[in-house]
């Protein structure tokens, strides 16, 4: 092997594992766009926004398709989380991945949830939306 392609490895080997997105383990998910980890930490879910359960504007059957299938997806697993901020009901808005699948461009494409133009600039999948 190559001098320069033995360092490459090296690098690789250095840098990969600081580059992987921390985890999480998510217990629950409330909605389909709110879970909450086994440390407590309520998750909303970035630049997506599903049905609404309760509420005036509640649509309860695709709400609860949205929500089952994220619990199916991501409840009892640890997950990549990338955290974007705190929004005003002091929740962690980030992006999560399973298996290096986003989560939320999963429940997009299967028409689970819409993408939130308001702050799809969070997200760069969503900006391609």
């Amino acid at each position: 092997m190559k001098p320069h392609a033995l360092v490459l490895l090296l690098l690789l080997a250095i840098v990969a594992p600081a580059l992987a997105l921390p985890t999480v383990t998510i217990q629950r998910c409330y909605d389909g766009d709110t879970c909450t980890t086994t440390s407590k930490e309520k998750i909303r879910l970035a630049c997506i926004d599903t049905p609404e359960l309760r509420g005036s504007r509640a649509d309860p059957i695709p709400a609860k398709l949205a929500r089952d299938y994220l619990n199916g997806l991501v409840a009892g697993e640890t997950v990549g989380i990338r955290r974007i901020t705190k929004d005003r009901y002091g929740r962690t808005v980030a992006e999560l991945s399973k298996n290096g699948i986003n989560v939320q461009e999963r429940l997009v494409a299967l028409g689970l949830a819409k993408v939130y133009t308001r702050y799809a600039s969070q997200c760069d999948w969503a900006k391609q939306k």
